[in-house]
């Protein structure tokens, strides 16, 4: 045979090689029982459905940011995001430990102990946030004279919402806990925002002003739809030996190891949303709407962690719970890989197609392209960690895990209380992406010294001995 013909040869059965490879891969993903196709499974799941949900909400916020204006759509962004902080803040880290307790209890057997978690951890939840609300109307009544006359009744209406996003964020999390990735995905990041836009065309389109006000009204009905559709799915799906039968409460136990997730997932959800906050505490309206449609806009970089984060809470808490401290390395390993690369390679693109996308919201929303550079400075920075938090929270680690987050929440707000009176925006781009990068240090450092393995996307895959 010749040579050129022998090469052509190797190289086709090379590329078939590769092709069978990535085909029987793609397969062990979607039809493998196994704890890691699982994982990988959810993480898809979840990402794939982040980006059809980032290009609805893409879509909506372009088209809600048209017909209100500057003006009230900055309101309308500031008040959802407030709720949507306030609600996750509600489910006191029972969103999170119900991942950690259900697959313990169903390895051992201990339905009473699992229905009693999920009975319980769903009151709590539900009582929690109405006991938020209430004390948040009450708040804005009496500080009326204190609040700009323009957001007392937006914040009103938007504490009407908390209950839902609260349990809906709970629902997630239940769901995710027993590998139901659809249902943990769908009513949140799909149904919620498009029942959000057609409510709100739809009373635009009966005559009602494309207001702030209006605009939340159209959310609370959109958002207890689509939960109670939510809960409903999700009392249909769970199997008759869960959703009936004799249940055993350790409420001592459950809310002291969710209290210290509570404080990572406040400060973490926080976090991620405070720069929004404290925008709307120094600037006026219109320049918190510039500046969360850049950040609306970057939520496709972010949707990598949460798809990850997703997918891998599930199997390190199977991993910890097993003793296996080798593949919990090998796997928190692959994770940062997971996390980084399609990071990298999502910022690349929104920051090329950044000018193009600001502009579609409106001609005085450009001015963001510059924010948006910074802020994927910090969330690559945060991506080349991976699911640092996730591997301490599922390992018992949450104390220091919420530490860490506690610090890194208040060095975002004085850097942010610092920057905005004199850089404005720009200031709290560089404040908040500031930091994400002492967040990825500290959790890197953390899982180090706890676990004894690194998690960084440049560290060599060697194991060393864990400090306690």
């Amino acid at each position: 045979m010749p040579q050129s013909a022998a090469n052509t040869h190797h190289s086709d059965a090379a590329g078939v090689s590769r092709a069978a490879a990535l085909a029987g891969r793609v397969r062990r993903i979607v039809t493998g029982k196994d704890s890691a196709a699982a994982a990988q499974r959810i993480a898809l799941s979840a990402f794939v459905v982040r980006v059809v949900s980032a290009a609805i909400a893409l879509i909506s916020q372009v088209i809600l940011a048209r017909m209100m204006g500057t003006f009230e759509y900055g309101i309308f962004v500031l008040v959802w995001t407030a709720m949507v902080i306030a609600g996750n803040i509600s489910c006191f880290g029972f969103q999170v430990s119900v991942i950690r307790f259900l697959p313990q209890y169903r390895e051992h057997g201990d339905l009473e102990r699992l229905r009693g978690m999920i009975s319980a951890s769903r009151w709590l939840v539900f009582l929690a946030s109405s006991m938020l609300a209430l004390i948040g109307v009450g708040i804005v009544e009496v500080s009326q004279s204190r609040i700009e006359a323009y957001y007392v009744a937006p914040f009103l209406f938007g504490l009407v919402l908390l209950p839902m996003i609260a349990l809906g964020d709970y629902i997630t999390g239940l769901s995710r806990a027993q590998g139901w990735a659809m249902l943990s995905l769908l009513p949140i990041y799909i149904i919620r925002p498009l029942l959000i836009l057609a409510f709100v065309l739809g009373a635009i389109a009966m005559g009602a002003e494309a207001s702030a006000e209006n605009a939340l009204i159209a959310s609370i009905a959109a958002t207890y739809v689509s939960t109670i559709g939510a809960l409903l799915a999700l009392q249909a799906k769970t199997p008759a030996d869960i959703r009936s039968g004799p249940k055993t409460y350790e409420l001592r136990h459950w809310i002291a190891v969710s209290l210290p997730i509570f404080l990572v997932e406040g400060f973490y959800f926080t976090m991620t949303n405070a720069d929004v906050l404290m925008i709307g505490v120094w600037l006026p309206p219109d320049q918190v709407a510039i500046y969360f449609a850049a950040v609306k806009i970057l939520a496709l970089v972010h949707f990598v962690n949460f798809a990850v984060r997703a997918g891998a809470g599930q199997r390190f808490a199977a991993l910890v719970h097993a003793g296996n401290k080798a593949e919990l390395a090998a796997f928190a390993r692959q994770t940062v890989h997971w996390m980084f690369w399609p990071s990298v390679f999502m910022a690349a693109i929104m920051i090329g197609t950044g000018d193009l996308l600001l502009r579609l919201f409106g001609g005085e929303y450009a001015s963001g392209h510059q924010l948006m550079i910074v802020l994927t400075l910090g969330i690559v920075a945060r991506a080349a960690a991976g699911p640092c938090e996730s591997v301490l929270t599922m390992s018992g680690h949450e104390k220091v895990c919420a530490l860490a987050y506690g610090v890194a929440l208040g060095a975002n707000m004085t850097l942010n209380f610092a920057l905005i009176p004199h850089y404005g925006l720009m200031g709290a781009a560089i404040a908040t992406a500031g930091a994400m990068v002492l967040e990825a240090v500290m959790l890197s450092w953390l899982v180090w010294r706890r676990m004894g393995f690194v998690m960084f996307i440049a560290a060599r895959p060697s194991v060393t001995p864990a400090k306690g």
